[in-house]
């Protein structure tokens, strides 16, 4: 798994004295970091791979201003060409949210999907989510 500690700033935190909604989907992306990476070392958007097509959250627990968060990130599937996430945001050990990521291997130049890299793909698979997690 991917791991991502993330300190809640006060600008995150809505009227109701918790972390907004909005906020969760921007933390999970940061979690994908790492794995943005791999398919695009450079970083470079013009060389970019990742191409979301699908995400769901799942809002479990309130998370609060002041107390760490931890964003877990595994690999749920790997296809041909595609990628599924799944991740946890976790405060105080407490799941409070969780949600799965569609990824396409894209090329922007040809418009057309790409089969996942040998050498990402062995990398990727030593994240892969077991239920028991």
């Amino acid at each position: 798994m991917y791991r991502k500690i993330i300190d809640p700033r006060v600008s995150e935190t809505d009227g109701v004295g918790h972390i907004n909604n909005t906020t969760i989907p921007i933390w999970f992306e940061a979690g994908r970091n790492p794995i943005f990476k791999l398919f695009t070392p450079d970083s470079n958007f013009e060389n970019w791979k990742m191409i979301i097509i699908n995400m769901n959250v799942n809002y479990v627990n309130q998370i609060y201003f002041g107390r760490e968060v931890e964003i877990l990130t595994w690999v749920k599937r790997i296809g041909n060409s595609s990628l599924e996430l799944y991740e946890e945001i976790q405060q105080d050990g407490q799941v409070c949210a969780k949600g799965t990521a569609l990824y396409v291997n894209f090329n922007l130049r040809t418009q057309k999907s790409e089969p996942i890299p040998d050498i990402i793909r062995r990398e990727l698979e030593l994240h892969m989510y077991q239920q028991n997690n």
